[in-house]
C-alpha cells in the first residue's frame, strides 16, 4: 500500500503524476518534512521523495506536501509554480509537478541556491518534451547570481520571452510550517511499536534497538525496509511477497553519526544524502591526506540515483543489498571500511552477503586515509546521473614512506563479477612491492585481463566493453596516483559542467492587427499554470466511478508459438476478480485492419511475438488484477522459424507488401564511369517513445441504446471510435471518444491506443461496468513498439572531384510481427524506403518524424565515408556541422484535412472545438491565438475544453507536425464565417464593445455558432510512374554541435549546440523554441543514448528507465542556442507559419557526427585510417569500441560457444 495508491489519491484529490516506472521517476515527487533522527530529532528537514517508493506506513509522524499544497490557480501561486509556467518550461505538463516539487524542496532547504544545486535537484527528474533548457532558465532566476539578461533577444524589439521583474518574489516566511501536533507526537514519551495490517502483509515499526533485534530473531526472513528502493520494486515488479516487513525508521541507534580520531562511524539507517552531508563536513574539517576515502565516496554519491533516491536510500541498505554493480561497495571495501567485517569475503553472490537472516547492519565505519595512501573511485554509466553504473571501481594504494614503492593495494570492481562486487586480488598482489611506473602498469594490465572474465551470455551484455573499462579505469587511477606522487596539478579532474543560459533570437510579429493581437507573441502555454499546480486533468486523474473495475493484460511469453490452452480457473478464483476477457468475448470484429492487413485484438490461436495480448483480467483493484494475471496459465507449443533480426528476414525473404523502388537513370553505366566506388552498410537502432503518461483509458458503458463513452490518452480519437464500434458491433454514433490532453505521445498513441481501447471496451461491454486500463511502464514498452530499426546498404560511385554520380541504396525496416503503420509511413521516408521486414519482434509503429531521421542519417553517413577517400575537407576533430532538410507534412491526401466548431455565448465568451489533440506541442494555445486575432478579442475570452468525436467527427490523427496547419486553418475558416455574420452589427454600432455586439446579434437571431473546414492541398504519388507531389512544403534547419569525447570510456558531453531554423512566421516563438529544443534532445537520445535490447528469445530487456536511458538534465548542451530565421514566407500554412516539432529531431545527429569525427582522430592516434562503421545509437560502448584503443585490443576475442549472447544485435 504505497502513498500513491489510486484510491487514496482520488479520495483526497492529490496530484502525484507517475510515469508507471521503476527507479528513475519524474512526476510523483513530494516534499516530506520530518524530524531528523541524526540530529536527535531536534530539527525538521525537508526532503524530496518519490511517492511511488515511499511506503505510506513509513510516513507516520511526517508532513507530506504535494504540488497542490503549495499553491493553485484559485487562491495563490507559489513562485516555483509561476516561474516554470511563465518561463515556458511546461509542454505536455505530465512531468511538471515533479519538477515543481523538486525545486520547492530545494528552496525550503536553501533559499539562494547555486546553479549546481538546481541541476542536482532536477537531476532525478525526466522530461520528454521540453529539452530541459526552459525549466533550468526559469529556475535560474532563484539564483543569487542570475544571468537573466542573456536569456533571449529579438532581432527587432526589446521584449524577452519572460521578464524576471514580472515574477512573484520568493518569500520563505509564507511557506508551510511543520504541524505542531506532529512535534508533540514526536516528543511524546509514550511511543510504542507500530503495526499496520494489510491484505497480504503486516508492517512492523519498532521504536528501540532491542525490539528490532527481537523482531529480527522472531522473523529472520522478514526484510528490513528503510528506503524501500529495493524491496518495494521487488514487490511491485517481480511479484515477491513478504508477509512480514520490519521498518526500523524510528530506531535512533541506526541514525547515529560519531566522529572519531581514526574515522567516522555512520549509522546504517542514515540516508545517502545524510552520508553525503557528513562526509562533506569531514572533508572541510580534516587535512586532505586524511580525506581520500571520504572524497572518493563523495564523488560516487553525487551520481547515485537522483536526489529523490538518495534522500530515502540508506547506507546500510546499499551495502546489504549487495548489487553486483553497486556504486558504493567497491570503494567501501577498497577504503578499509568495516562492517562485520566488510571485505572481499562479505559479498558471496547476487544480492547475497555473509549476513545471516537474523543479523542486522548497525553502522559502517569509514576510516581516515593514512599518509602515503591514495584512494579513488570511478564509475561509468549510460548517463552521468540517475543511472546504474555499467562498471564501477574503488581503488586504494599505500606507499612506503618517501618512495613510490607500493606497500599495499586494493582493487574492487562492480559490474564485472559473476554476481557480486569483485576483488581483483591477484592484480593487487602483482602490484604490491613494485615501484609505481609504466612497467608495473603493463604487468597489472596483463594480470587484470586474465583475472576479470565475463562470459558471452553475462547479464547486461557489453562483455568486451566492460572488460576494457576495467583497464581504462585502472589506467585513470594510475595517472591520478602519478600526479599525486609528483605533486602535480591534476589535469584529470572533470571540467566544470554548468549549463549556461539559453540564447534565442526571433523576429517581432510583422503583422500586428490590434493591441491585443497575440499572433507572433511568446504567449505561455494555455495550460502551463494548471500543469504547475497539478490541477491539469489527465486520463487517469478522472475520479473513480461507482462500480469501476480495472483491466490487467496477459501477454505472450513466447515469440512464435501455438496457443494450446488458456487456463483461467485459478485466476477466476482469486480475490476481487470479476472476469477474464478472451477473444471469444468479442461481440463484433475480432480483427482490426489499419493498413489492409488484419491484426488480432486478442490473440486466439498463434502468437507471433513476446508481448502480444492474449487476454485480460477484470478485477476490483489493480493489485488484484495483476496477481490474477500472473496466476493465469497459458500453454504453448513452440513453432519453428523465428525471425528477429533484419538479416534473418532478408535471408528468408520475410517481407510485407508492397516493396517500393525509385530508380533514375542507368545505374550500371554510372558505376562504370565512376572513378571510385565505395560500399558499406549502417545500422540504425529503434527508439522507445517513452512518453511520460503511459497508455491510459477509461470506458464507460451506458445501459441506454448501447452507448459507450471512451476517455483516453490518444492522438487519433476517431480511430479509437471506429475501432471500438466495429469490435463491439455497434454503429460509430453510439461511441464517443474524449481526449482532454495527452501527457506526451510522439506517434505512439495512434493505432496502439485504439487496440487497447477495443480490449477495454469489450471488458466494459461484458461486465456492464466502467473499466479503467492504465499500463505500467514495462507493459507499455513491451506492447506498444517504437521506432523501426533500419539496415541501410549502399554502393556509391564518385569522381575525383568528389561528385557523386551513382548511388545504389537499399533500406530494410524491421517492422515487427504486424505491419501496423509501417507500410504507410515508410512511404513517407522521403519516398525512399524499399522493404518492410516481417519478424517476431513486437510490431513497430509511428514515431516522431516517422523514419526520415533514419534515412537521413544513412545518407549523411555514406556521403562523408565516400569523400573520405579524397583530400577535400578540413574537418575539426570535435565539431560537426549537420544540415537538415526535412519534410513536415504527409504523403496521404486524406490525412491533410481538419474541421472545427466555434461557439460564441451570450456573455461574449468563446468555446472552440477542433479535431486536434493537445499533447504538449501548444496546439490549443496557437488555436486560441488564431481565434483571438480573427475575432479581435482577448485570449481570456477563449476556451478549449477537450477533443471529442461528438463535437468534431471524422478527425485525423494529430501527427507529422501539421496539427496547427490543419486545425488552425479550420478554426480560421469558422472564425471568418462568424466575423462576416457580425459585420452588420458592428457597422450599426461601431463604438460598441464585443459583448454588446454579441448581445445585439443574439437579439437579432444571428447564429453564433459556426463550423470550419480545411481541405488541404492536393498531394499525390504515382508509384508506377515514380512521379508526383507528395509534400506541401519543407522545413529547413541547420545545427552546429561541439562535442568532447573520452576515448577511453566512450563518454561524451555536448559543449555547445547552435540551431538555425526556417519556420516561416512563428505564431508563438516561445512554444516553437521549446519544441525545437525538446526535439533536438530527443534526437540526441535517438542517435547517442537510447538503445533497445532484446534477448535471444525475443523478449525486450529494456522495459523501464532502469535499463532504457533517455536524456536528462545532465545531457543538455552546456551552451544551447536557437535562432529563428527572419523574413521567411510560407503561403501553404496559416499566417505563413511552418510545422516545427518533428523535423528538428534529426539535428540531434550533429552530436553523432561530431562524435564520429572525434573517433576518427582517436583511431588515427593508434594507426588506424579509412572509413569505419559506427551504428546508432552511438552509446559509450559503441563509441569506445569504434575508437579501438589499445585497451580494446588487449581483450581476447570471444570464441563462439554454445551460450547465446545476453542480447541480440538489431536491426
Amino acid at each position: 500500500k504505497n502513498l500513491e495508491r489510486k484510491v487514496e489519491k482520488r479520495a483526497v484529490g492529490l496530484n502525484m503524476k507517475k510515469g508507471k516506472q521503476q527507479r528513475s521517476r519524474t512526476a510523483p515527487n513530494v516534499d516530506v518534512r520530518m524530524r531528523d533522527l541524526v540530529e536527535n530529532g531536534l530539527t525538521v528537514h525537508h526532503l524530496s521523495a518519490n511517492a511511488c517508493l515511499v511506503p505510506i506506513c513509513q510516513l507516520h509522524g511526517a508532513a507530506v506536501t504535494t504540488v497542490e499544497g503549495i499553491g493553485n490557480t484559485k487562491t495563490r501561486l507559489h513562485p516555483v509554480q509561476e516561474r516554470i509556467a511563465k518561463a515556458h518550461g511546461s509542454q505536455c505538463g505530465f512531468c511538471t509537478p515533479g519538477m515543481v516539487m523538486s525545486m520547492y524542496t530545494l528552496l525550503r532547504n536553501k533559499p539562494k541556491p547555486s546553479m549546481e544545486d538546481i541541476t542536482e535537484a532536477l537531476g532525478g527528474n525526466l522530461c520528454r518534451c521540453t529539452g530541459y533548457q526552459e525549466i533550468i532558465d526559469g529556475y535560474r532566476t532563484f539564483c543569487e547570481v542570475c544571468h537573466h539578461g542573456t536569456f533571449t533577444t529579438r532581432i527587432q524589439g526589446k521584449v524577452e520571452l519572460f521578464r524576471k521583474e514580472d515574477l512573484l518574489p520568493l518569500d520563505p516566511t509564507q511557506d508551510l510550517i511543520f504541524p505542531p501536533e506532529l512535534i508533540r507526537m514526536a516528543e511524546s514519551p509514550e511511543q510504542t511499536t507500530q503495526k499496520f495490517h494489510g491484505e497480504r502483509m503486516t508492517w512492523i515499526s519498532p521504536i528501540t534497538l532491542d525490539e528490532l533485534v527481537q523482531l529480527k530473531t522472531q522473523y529472520p526472513q522478514a526484510p528490513v525496509v528503510m528506503g524501500n528502493t529495493n524491496v518495494g520494486l521487488d514487490i511491485k515488479f517481480k511479484g515477491v511477497l513478504h508477509p512480514i516487513i520490519i521498518s526500523p525508521t524510528r530506531v535512533r541507534e541506526l541514525f547515529g553519526v560519531e566522529q572519531r580520531p581514526e574515522g567516522v562511524c555512520i549509522g546504517a539507517g542514515c540516508s545517502l544524502s545524510t552520508v553525503q552531508s557528513v562526509l562533506e563536513r569531514c572533508v572541510c574539517s580534516l587535512p586532505a591526506e586524511h580525506t581520500q576515502t571520504y572524497a572518493a565516496l563523495l564523488e560516487q554519491l553525487r551520481h547515485v540515483g537522483g536526489q529523490q533516491i538518495r534522500n530515502v536510500a540508506t547506507l546500510g541498505g546499499n551495502v546489504a543489498s549487495a548489487y553486483p554493480n553497486s556504486d558504493l561497495n567497491p570503494i567501501l571495501a577498497a577504503g578499509r571500511c568495516s562492517l562485520v567485517p566488510l571485505d572481499k569475503d562479505f559479498f558471496v553472490g547476487f544480492r547475497k552477503t555473509t549476513l545471516r537472516p537474523d543479523e542486522l547492519v548497525l553502522s559502517v565505519f569509514i576510516p581516515i586515509s593514512r599518509k602515503g595512501e591514495v584512494v579513488r573511485a570511478f564509475r561509468h554509466a549510460p548517463r552521468k546521473t540517475n543511472a546504474l553504473p555499467t562498471v564501477t571501481t574503488g581503488m586504494r594504494v599505500w606507499f612506503h614512506d618517501g618512495s613510490d614503492v607500493v606497500r599495499e593495494m586494493s582493487v574492487y570492481y562492480g559490474g564485472v563479477g559473476a554476481s557480486c562486487t569483485f576483488c581483483a586480488e591477484r592484480t593487487s598482489q602483482q602490484v604490491t612491492g613494485r615501484p609505481w611506473n609504466e612497467a608495473t602498469l603493463n604487468e597489472a594490465y596483463r594480470v587484470l585481463v586474465d583475472e576479470v572474465t565475463l562470459g558471452v551470455s553475462a547479464p547486461g551484455g557489453q562483455v568486451v566493453f566492460r572488460r576494457s573499462l576495467t583497464l581504462s579505469l585502472f589506467f585513470r587511477f594510475y595517472l591520478h596516483v602519478l600526479q599525486y606522487l609528483k605533486d602535480m596539478n591534476s589535469a584529470m579532474e572533470p571540467l566544470p559542467c554548468v549549463i549556461w543560459p539559453g540564447y534565442q533570437e526571433f523576429q517581432d510579429a510583422v503583422e500586428v492587427r490590434s493591441a491585443q493581437d497575440p499572433v507572433g507573441q511568446p504567449v505561455p502555454h494555455s495550460s502551463a499554470l494548471t500543469h504547475a499546480t497539478g490541477e491539469a486533468v489527465y486520463c487517469d486523474d478522472i475520479p473513480h466511478m461507482n462500480r469501476e473495475v480495472f483491466l490487467s493484460l496477459v501477454t505472450s511469453t513466447k515469440a512464435h508459438a501455438k496457443i494450446i490452452h488458456i487456463d483461467v480457473s485459478r485466476a477466476l478464483d482469486m480475490p476481487g476478480v470479476v472476469d477474464v476477457i478472451t477473444a471469444k468475448d468479442i461481440p463484433g470484429q475480432k480483427f482490426r485492419s489499419f493498413t489492409g492487413i488484419d491484426e488480432e485484438v486478442l490473440v486466439e490461436d498463434e502468437v507471433t511475438c513476446v508481448g502480444q495480448i492474449i487476454c485480460a483480467v477484470v478485477a476490483d483493484t489493480k493489485q488484484h488484477g495483476k496477481l490474477a494475471a500472473a496466476a493465469l496459465k497459458v500453454t504453448y507449443e513452440d513453432l519453428p522459424d523465428r525471425i528477429f533480426t533484419t538479416e534473418e528476414a532478408v535471408e528468408q525473404c520475410s517481407f510485407y507488401a508492397p516493396q517500393r523502388t525509385l530508380q533514375r537513370g542507368d545505374i550500371h553505366m554510372a558505376f562504370q564511369e565512376a572513378e571510385h566506388i565505395y560500399e558499406g552498410e549502417i545500422r540504425v537502432g529503434g527508439q522507445e517513445h517513452f512518453y511520460m503518461e503511459t497508455q491510459s483509458m477509461l470506458v464507460i458503458p451506458a445501459r441506454e441504446q448501447k452507448e459507450v463513452k471512451v476517455y483516453l490518452s490518444a492522438q487519433h480519437p476517431t480511430c479509437a471510435q471506429m475501432s471500438v464500434a466495429e469490435t463491439l458491433g455497434i454503429p460509430a454514433n453510439r461511441v464517443s471518444c474524449h481526449v482532454k490532453r495527452v501527457g506526451g505521445a510522439f506517434g505512439g498513441k495512434i493505432t496502439k491506443a485504439s487496440i487497447l481501447a477495443c480490449i477495454t471496451a469489450v471488458a466494459a461491454w461484458k461486465t456492464e461496468r466502467p473499466v479503467r486500463c492504465v499500463l505500467e511502464r514495462g507493459e507499455d514498452m513491451l506492447i506498444t513498439g517504437g521506432r523501426h530499426p533500419v539496415l541501410g546498404k549502399y554502393k556509391v560511385g564518385f569522381m575525383n572531384d568528389g561528385k557523386i554520380i551513382a548511388a545504389d541504396v537499399h533500406y530494410f525496416v524491421n517492422a515487427g510481427n504486424t505491419p501496423d503503420e509501417s507500410v504507410t509511413y515508410t512511404e513517407m521516408i522521403f519516398v525512399w524506403c524499399n522493404t518492410n521486414c516481417k519478424s517476431n519482434l513486437e510490431d513497430m509503429t509511428v514515431y516522431f518524424f516517422i523514419n526520415c531521421l533514419l534515412i537521413l542519417l544513412i545518407m549523411n553517413s555514406w556521403c562523408p565515408d565516400s569523400t573520405g577517400f579524397l583530400p577535400l575537407l578540413d574537418v575539426c576533430v570535435c565539431v560537426c556541422v549537420c544540415v537538415c532538410v526535412c519534410v513536415c507534412v504527409c504523403v496521404c491526401v486524406v490525412i491533410l484535412k481538419a474541421a472545427a466548431l466555434v461557439h460564441i455565448y451570450k456573455d461574449g465568451s468563446v468555446l472552440v472545438s477542433h479535431g486536434g489533440i493537445e499533447m504538449g506541442q501548444g496546439l490549443h494555445t496557437k488555436v486560441q491565438q488564431v481565434v483571438s486575432r480573427e475575432l479581435n478579442i482577448p485570449l481570456s475570452l477563449i476556451h478549449i475544453s477537450e477533443t471529442c468525436t461528438s463535437a468534431v467527427p471524422n478527425t485525423n490523427p494529430t501527427a507529422a507536425s501539421f496539427g496547427t496547419d490543419a486545425n488552425g486553418m479550420a478554426v480560421w475558416d469558422a472564425c471568418q464565417t462568424l466575423y462576416k455574420r457580425l459585420e452588420p452589427v458592428r457597422k450599426k454600432d461601431p463604438s460598441g464593445t464585443w459583448k454588446s455586439w454579441i448581445a445585439t446579434a443574439f437579439q437579432e437571431r444571428i447564429s453564433l455558432s459556426a463550423t470550419g473546414f480545411y481541405r488541404g492541398h492536393e498531394l499525390s504519388m504515382d508509384w508506377q510512374k515514380q512521379e508526383g507531389r507528395p509534400y506541401t512544403y519543407f522545413t529547413y534547419a541547420v545545427c552546429c554541435s561541439e562535442v568532447e569525447l573520452d576515448c577511453l570510456t566512450g563518454e561524451y558531453r555536448t559543449v555547445r549546440a547552435d540551431i538555425v531554423v526556417d519556420i516561416g512566421k512563428s505564431i508563438n516563438p516561445a512554444i516553437d523554441i521549446g519544441q525545437i529544443k525538446g526535439a533536438f534532445m530527443q534526437g540526441l537520445g535517438l542517435y547517442t543514448m537510447e538503445e533497445l535490447k532484446f534477448s535471444p528469445s525475443g523478449s525486450l530487456h529494456t522495459r523501464g528507465p532502469g535499463q532504457y536511458k533517455i536524456p536528462a538534465v545532465c545531457d543538455v548542451p552546456l551552451q544551447f542556442n536557437v535562432y529563428l530565421l527572419p523574413g521567411s514566407q510560407n503561403p501553404f500554412a496559416i499566417y505563413s507559419s511552418k510545422g516545427i516539432g518533428e523535423p528538428i529531431v534529426f539535428l540531434g545527429s550533429s552530436v553523432f557526427f561530431a562524435m564520429k569525427e572525434a573517433i576518427t582522430a582517436a583511431r588515427t592516434d593508434v594507426g588506424l585510417s579509412g572509413p569505419f562503421p559506427l551504428c546508432t545509437p552511438a552509446t559509450p560502448e559503441h563509441a569506445c569500441l569504434a575508437c579501438n584503443t589499445h585497451f580494446i585490443q588487449m581483450i581476447p576475442k570471444m570464441e563462439a560457444g554454445t551460450s547465446p549472447p545476453w542480447a541480440m544485435e538489431l536491426p
